[in-house]
């Protein structure tokens, strides 16, 4: 593959938009913009979308309010792989995302597709450019028994037209948006992607792509956006693990968790974050919000001093693996 420097967002901390989609529940417009409003106050300068969200309707939101900040003055990406048509007998409704655009998705990983899909991204934005590009879940747990195929078309369809875009310059970087390891670690082999963004995939309760997708990255010099740092929510106090009701494990694990911090003195939600950080492939965490006041307690997490006992104690009691980086 060629040797170059791969674009990045900024970090430690980024903005994930997929609850200002009205993930679960609605929000009204003008919560969505005080929040997007706060993150930038609070120093956010990487902001991430896509079109799912809502459907549409993230993207909406993102570009009502940042197009009115100076363009070079921030990163952007949204997502490839999915197109939005419009259906009005969808009423806004889409997995998870409820009282959304009049619009059903159709998944397209083709080279056309893609820039369809990035032309449409730039319309419902109300924008010229956007900086990175993720092929969005081109994996098992949304394709099921059928993932490699789709995985195939990606690389030969997606993968190949964003690379091309890169090289023309209309867009600074391009990778996978998904929440499983094994494409990432195939996209590598196959390709020349600049990041990833992969979700629940490592933090506190979980961490796959600590021995398997990192060090082929840091090999690589490509990088990681960490979506999910509280895993849907659980770590941070709250009953979904991966989008669903978390199991009686997870949660048992989460109160572990708890109970250790607890002793240190330690709020749960600073240590997922730092920890996600931490790892020197790592770019940004973007953990998502859907009010102003928790984008600037999460801001504030991130840089709450944690004492070292807290995480030598996970590391004793074989809560973290012994190789996982923790903050200095």
């Amino acid at each position: 593959m060629p040797d170059r420097k791969h674009f990045a967002p900024p970090g430690p901390i980024g903005f994930g938009g997929a609850p200002l989609g009205n993930m679960f529940e609605e929000v009204p417009d003008d919560v969505a913009e005080a929040t997007l409003a706060a993150a930038w106050d609070a120093g956010i300068r990487y902001f991430d979308t896509a079109p799912e969200y809502g459907p549409g309707i993230s993207e909406h939101r993102f570009g009502h309010v940042l197009r009115n900040r100076p363009r070079d003055d921030f990163v952007l990406s949204t997502k490839v792989g999915r197109l939005l048509r419009a259906d009005a007998s969808k009423g806004g409704q889409h997995g998870p995302f409820v009282k959304g655009l009049p619009f059903r998705v159709d998944y397209d990983y083709t080279a056309d597709g893609v820039r369809r899909s990035i032309e449409d991204s730039l319309q419902r934005l109300g924008m010229a450019r956007i900086d990175i590009a993720y092929i969005h879940d081109c994996a098992e747990d949304a394709h099921g028994d059928r993932w490699l195929e789709v995985f195939d078309t990606a690389m030969t369809g997606a993968a190949v037209a964003l690379t091309k875009l890169r090289e023309e310059g209309v867009i600074r970087g391009w990778g996978l948006g998904v929440n499983r390891v094994e494409p990432c670690v195939m996209a590598l082999e196959r390709a020349d992607p600049d990041v990833f963004l992969l979700a629940g995939r490592y933090s506190l309760l979980n961490q796959p792509a600590l021995d398997t997708l990192f060090p082929r990255c840091q090999e690589r010099g490509v990088h990681v956006v960490v979506g999910g740092p509280y895993n849907s929510g659980l770590i941070a106090g709250g009953k979904n693990f991966e989008y669903q009701e978390a199991p009686p494990d997870k949660v048992a694990a989460r109160d572990r968790l708890a109970e250790i911090a607890k002793r240190h003195g330690v709020d749960l939600r600073a240590a997922a974050l730092q920890f996600c950080a931490a790892h020197p492939v790592v770019a940004s965490v973007i953990p998502g919000t859907k009010n102003p006041p928790r984008v600037q307690e999460n801001v504030a997490l991130m840089k709450q001093p944690i004492p070292a006992d807290f995480w030598r104690e996970l590391k004793q009691a074989g809560v973290l693996p012994e190789q996982a980086p923790t903050p200095a």
